[in-house]
């Protein structure tokens, strides 16, 4: 406000030298061009001119301070208001309360565009802190099978109820290998739903990355008994992918497929290419299946159908599908999962967006 009233009254001060410089001597000018010659005349005509121009010129710049003043006083609330109100809110932000309110109204869109981008990151931090929280709170629970034990483990090998053998120090080990794993996978799973996995799209063959996961994936299910088919189009359009983020999806995805799919079963792989500008890998099979009301929540963190399979049959660390997910919305694509029921099978579906019409023959 005190630099608002500096400028009205330089104003005010620039407009009242200017007038009584300029105006009565061109007063002067056009009282002589009159004529007239009388020197009472003009000295009366000059006194008139000086009392009106004085009075008038008062006039005026009060009307004109108190007008500038009002207009100032309105446009410094109008800006000053919602920058006190940003500065509220970065103080609670600051303090740890993300769900503080930001004005959405100000004076002219840079103060627009500033409440919306502060509230933009306000939305974030709060994501940020919500999946930080929820990730110890899972972490902790996670941690506590594997800790309980190697705890039960160790006091019974001090107590000699458990023996010192191989099979002892082999279930340790086991346990020892899922912390690990737990760790990797949490980092991984932090960075996929940060949106921070730092991804390189480039124009990528999908039938080749999809050939390439399932010939890696073949011994498993070749020592399992389970047949792995592969079904390639003629041709497939490119997709804008990280090939190694893709073929992680695509491992998560056969591994699973493997775990829950019992010897003499089928997992087949399949390509569906470029209807609505996108391309679709499927891998269906004929295990065990997922309950209807468990198909959204198999990508949450940690989540899992049969827990006591999860520890007894070589489960994962129960992230898996939640990183493959993040990077397949990292892909602007989607992991959707179908199944009508346990025993009916089920079928993994990744979405990839086309990059171009240009067509590569199938592998």
């Amino acid at each position: 406000m005190i630099a608002q009233l500096l400028v009205i009254g330089t104003g005010a001060l620039t407009l009242i030298v200017a007038a009584v410089l300029v105006a009565p001597t061109l007063f002067s000018e056009h009282l002589t061009q009159t004529g007239e010659d009388s020197p009472q005349v003009r000295q009366h005509a000059e006194e008139a001119f000086a009392s009106s121009f004085a009075i008038s010129l008062g006039l005026a710049m009060v009307a004109a301070l108190t007008t500038a003043g009002l207009v100032s006083l309105f446009l410094v609330r109008r800006v000053a208001d919602p920058v006190v109100e940003l500065a509220d809110a970065a103080d609670a932000v600051a303090a740890g309360n993300y769900a503080v309110a930001v004005p959405t109204g100000g004076f002219g869109s840079e103060l627009s565009r500033l409440s919306d981008a502060f509230d933009h990151m306000a939305n974030r931090l709060a994501a940020t802190d919500a999946t930080r929280t929820s990730m110890l709170a899972d972490l902790a629970h996670e941690v506590r099978t594997p800790l309980a034990t190697l705890e039960a483990y160790i006091d019974g090998m001090e107590d000699h109820v458990v023996p010192p053998d191989a099979p002892s120090y082999a279930v340790m080990r086991d346990q020892v290998a899922r912390l690990r794993r737990l760790a990797g996978d949490l980092k991984e799973a932090a960075a996929a739903e940060e949106h921070a996995l730092g991804l390189v799209l480039t124009p990528t063959d999908p039938a080749r990355i999809v050939a390439d996961a399932v010939a890696a994936a073949r011994p498993g299910y070749q020592n399992k008994g389970v047949d792995l088919e592969l079904e390639l189009p003629a041709s497939c359009p490119l997709v804008a992918a990280d090939a190694e983020r893709i073929h992680q999806i695509l491992a998560n995805l056969l591994d699973n497929a493997l775990r829950h799919t019992p010897g003499g079963g089928v997992v087949t792989v399949s390509i569906h290419d470029g209807r609505d500008e996108a391309v679709t890998i499927a891998i269906t099979d004929n295990g065990d299946g997922i309950e209807p009301d468990q198909l959204d929540d198999i990508f949450k963190r940690f989540y899992r159908a049969d827990p006591a399979r999860a520890v007894h049959n070589g489960g994962g660390s129960g992230l898996g599908l939640t990183i493959a997910r993040a990077i397949a919305e990292d892909h602007r694509g989607s992991l959707t999962v179908a199944s009508r029921g346990a025993g009916t099978g089920s079928r993994f579906t990744l979405t990839l967006p086309t990059c171009e019409p240009t067509r590569r023959p199938g592998n």
